[in-house]
């Protein structure tokens, strides 16, 4: 097949080809360091189509030449909207349980010692919001802890910032709704918010793990990073590892995905327990 097969049907909408395809996997892995593989042909058209309507391009060839050569304020925003598009959230409260157990212990450990947990991937706000009652209920809602969650997708981190839920979200018991969260009236019936006190355990922050600089404050006592690895290539991983290391204090444990596995960083990091690890 040429570059310029068309790798979409004729009766799409946008002109759309291979060399377009293959641009949008240099652009997504120089910004966000995410490697596409060659069958994300259909999601890319599909998520990406939607800025071409909002930006009024009527190809994608038009649209990433003008990305790759604007400059200025509205080109900095649409570099955000095009890495918004092509990044993946999928969330819940307390996912991967077996976490927030390991967790809720090495809090209670800390007998009530200042301690700093990033959420390096907070999406829509489950995770970290998670990590806030986790640390309510070990250290209690006024207890020293301070969470920073980052997302590279500021449109989710919006979201998250905003704490709004529907009120069947998955994850959370009776009890924990109870105690954490307010029920919508009204208008807002079927809808919860989190309570303001735990609210502001967390601050929420843009952040893009491709940064050169990791200004993130003092070290970190926990740090969750989970299945945002599997979207990175094996150098793009080493890198990013060696970058969370540097940040952690030692001893510290990082919080990783089910599928992801880092024994072969063992300078870095050593397994404490199914996908958590210790900094050394």
């Amino acid at each position: 097949m040429s570059q310029a097969t068309a790798v979409s049907s004729q009766d799409r909408e946008f002109s759309f080809n291979t060399t377009d395809f293959e641009r949008v996997r240099a652009l997504i892995y120089q910004r966000a360091g995410i490697s596409l593989h060659a069958g994300k042909q259909a999601m890319v058209y599909s998520r990406l189509s939607r800025r071409l309507r909002d930006t009024g391009y009527n190809s994608f060839a038009t649209y990433l030449q003008w990305l790759e050569t604007a400059h200025g304020d509205a080109a900095e925003r649409e570099w955000q909207e095009f890495i918004n598009c092509l990044t993946t959230n999928l969330t819940a409260f307390f996912r991967e349980e077996h976490h927030f157990h390991m967790l809720a212990e090495a809090l209670r450990a800390r007998a009530g010692k200042p301690t700093r947990i990033w959420c390096s991937a907070a999406s829509t706000g489950e995770e970290p919001y998670s990590l806030a009652i986790t640390a309510a209920e070990a250290m209690g809602i006024s207890g020293p802890v301070k969470i920073l969650a980052s997302d590279i997708d500021t449109n989710v981190l919006a979201k998250a910032s905003r704490g709004v839920y529907d009120a069947e979200a998955r994850g959370l018991d009776h009890r924990r709704l109870q105690q954490f969260f307010l029920r919508g009236k009204g208008n807002n019936a079927g809808s919860i918010r989190v309570k303001p006190e735990l609210a502001r355990m967390i601050e929420f922050k843009p952040f893009n793990l491709m940064n050169a600089q990791w200004s993130l404050g003092e070290p970190f006592d926990f740090v969750f990073c989970r299945n945002v690895m599997i979207y990175f290539d094996a150098p793009t991983q080493r890198r990013v590892l060696e970058r969370i290391h540097a940040v952690m204090r030692p001893d510290s444990l990082l919080f990783v995905g089910h599928s992801e596995n880092f024994t072969d960083s063992k300078d870095l990091f050593r397994l404490r327990g199914k996908t958590v690890y210790e900094r050394v």
